[in-house]
């Protein structure tokens, strides 16, 4: 993902059994969420493994990315890296 620290995070490798609520829930101890998303398959509905948490402030990214890499969430490591905006073509 992205080196530039962000208020946006990319959090990856996240269990199936995820909710965006419990996402949330794991990462406010860092600060204010604001936005929460956990990508699904658009035909199933089925979580893709990863999603996306907002902080209000690039410090509570930054506090959160460094606590979070590679913690256990519901049973797995996740991957916490700061969120690349898509380029626009």
């Amino acid at each position: 993902m992205a080196d530039t620290p962000t208020n946006k995070l990319f959090v990856g490798s996240i269990s199936w059994n995820i909710t965006w609520q419990e996402l949330k829930e794991a990462f406010s101890e860092f600060g204010e969420v604001g936005f929460v998303k956990i990508v699904t398959d658009r035909e199933t509905g089925r979580s893709k493994g990863f999603g996306f948490v907002e902080f209000e402030t690039v410090e509570e990214a930054t506090a959160a990315k460094e606590a979070m890499d590679g913690k256990d969430l519901d049973g797995r490591a996740i991957n916490v890296d700061f969120a690349q905006e898509k380029p626009q073509d």
